[in-house]
């Protein structure tokens, strides 16, 4: 009995120790989850920003990681459905029990799951663009797409210069495009520009020609359209087709050259608010983001052969804020979030970020520019 006693002790001590060494291993790796829509109709968002993730966790990994620890990727595809959001995020936190999730790639799936992240109390730093995503401002969740509030103000603020004070608006019927819409109206008023004519379209819709004509009946002087692909490219084509002789503004969630693809002719002279990362080339040599912008696009064109687009360097930037907040954390997500919330001054691809207990987006106005699309390329306007 005296041996069983000692032999189950040791087993006992044994299982133990293996139990602590397994534990050891599983810590030398920080598991960073991401949902994104890689396939669906946003993958022109959700496929450079897994790309983008991806070779960033590469490039930090190459170099030593985190406090000595790699970086584990766990993605999984959003296909830009809520309900597959849900899923994803869900299987993230029981499942992979990674320590802080980068992602959704679009407004209605980011909300989908902020009440899961809340709850489970893990950092998410979303990709997407809404304002209600970070206002007002949820404990764990942060993001990096510059906000549609300063997208809205940069386009009015171009409109102004160029003494239009009548407007028609079209927005898509997601909240992307609520969103942008209660932007539209609210900055409108306080700017004195008259609202001539509202309406909307839903996500999959392939004709709008019913919506602007009834713009075109209200005399705008401009017609702001705000969508993400493909709704908008039918918006110009559309325009086109009407006659339309009005300059037409896009949201930033086309800026990328998926939209001129699909757009074609319709999209010559069009104007839309962007992140400097189309007009790169053209910043100024003293510009706090021109290093961060040219190494990313010479990393991310030298992987993939393929042109970049802002919406990888959203994920760029989730991931190289979030391997600040880890420096020192030792994988606590609490620790996580609160060095999160302390980054000031960080040079990203999508602007200067400085979070705050108040802030977490960190982004100012001149996170944005000007562009007109002209022979099929960007062209920077003046500021």
């Amino acid at each position: 009995m005296k041996h069983m006693v000692k032999w189950g002790g040791m087993a006992i001590a044994l299982l133990t120790a293996l139990a602590v060494t397994t534990g050891g291993w599983a810590a030398d790796v920080y598991k960073i989850g991401g949902v994104f829509a890689v396939t669906g109709p946003a993958s022109f968002l959700g496929d450079p920003e897994k790309r983008s993730m991806e070779m960033a966790i590469e490039a930090i990994n190459a170099q030593g990681g985190i406090d000595g620890k790699k970086l584990e990727a766990v993605i999984y595809d959003s296909e830009a459905d809520p309900t597959k959001a849900v899923m994803a995020v869900n299987k993230l936190i029981n499942k992979d029990r990674v320590i802080a999730i980068i992602g959704p790639s679009t407004t209605p799936t980011t909300l989908a799951v902020v009440p899961i992240v809340e709850r489970a109390g893990i950092p998410l730093i979303s990709c997407a663009a809404g304002i209600k995503i970070t206002q007002p401002v949820k404990k764990w969740v942060f993001k990096t797409a510059q906000s549609d509030v300063l997208a809205v103000a940069a386009v009015y603020e171009h409109m102004k210069q160029a003494d239009i004070e009548r407007i028609g608006i079209l927005t898509v019927s997601n909240a992307f495009g609520e969103s942008g819409k209660n932007q539209l109206l609210s900055q409108g008023k306080d700017q004195g520009l008259e609202i001539v004519k509202s309406e909307n379209f839903g996500a999959k819709d392939t004709d709008m020609t019913a919506q602007l004509t009834k713009i075109k009946s209200a005399d705008p002087q401009a017609l702001v359209c705000w969508g993400t692909n493909p709704g908008p490219a039918v918006v110009a084509k559309n325009a086109q087709q009407l006659g339309m002789d009005i300059p037409l503004y896009q949201s930033h969630g086309v800026a990328s050259p998926k939209f001129i693809q699909l757009a074609g002719s319709a999209a010559e002279g069009l104007y839309l608010p962007t992140g400097k990362i189309l007009v790169a080339d053209r910043l100024p040599a003293d510009d706090p983001q021109k290093q961060v912008l040219t190494d990313y696009i010479t990393a991310f064109e030298s992987a993939y052969q393929m042109p970049v687009s802002g919406f990888g360097g959203y994920a760029y930037d989730a991931v190289q804020l979030l391997a600040k907040a880890l420096d020192g954390s030792r994988g606590d997500k609490a620790a996580i979030r609160d060095n999160l919330e302390k980054i000031q001054s960080h040079d990203g691809v999508s602007g200067v970020f400085n979070f705050s207990p108040q802030d977490h987006n960190g982004l100012g106005k001149d996170a944005f520019v000007m562009v007109q699309i002209k022979d099929g390329g960007w062209n920077l306007l003046a500021q």
